[in-house]
């Protein structure tokens, strides 16, 4: 899949290991490559429903965004690089043809 980030620093901190381990702490930060990298190797968003991190699609303000868990509440955070995204007909987004995305953050948003 097509991986890119919402700015530069993001995708600084997100691909340089001692970046992330000072950001984050050693377990988000090597979630957050794992992820990363799982996303590289994925042909669509449909490829990361069953992985570790538990992805989803959100609701409500985050409506089009896919979140994945990084540790007990901190979240990689990423959109449909296309838009409007593909969606099905129930109103929900079209996994299986997402893949492009954009890394928009990593954040704990249940603060």
């Amino acid at each position: 899949m097509e991986v890119t980030f919402a700015e530069g620093r993001l995708k600084r901190a997100c691909e340089n290991a001692s970046e992330r381990q000072r950001k984050w702490g050693d377990p988000a930060a090597k979630n957050i490559k794992t992820r990363l990298d799982d996303l590289y190797a994925a042909k669509s968003m449909e490829d990361m429903r069953h992985l570790p991190g538990r992805w989803e699609e959100l609701a409500g303000d985050r409506a089009g965004y896919f979140s994945c868990r990084l540790n007990k509440s901190l979240r990689l955070i990423v959109r449909p690089s296309r838009q409007p995204p593909p969606c099905k007909e129930d109103g929900g987004l079209d996994w299986s043809q997402i893949d492009q995305v954009t890394v928009t953050e990593v954040v704990d948003y249940h603060d």
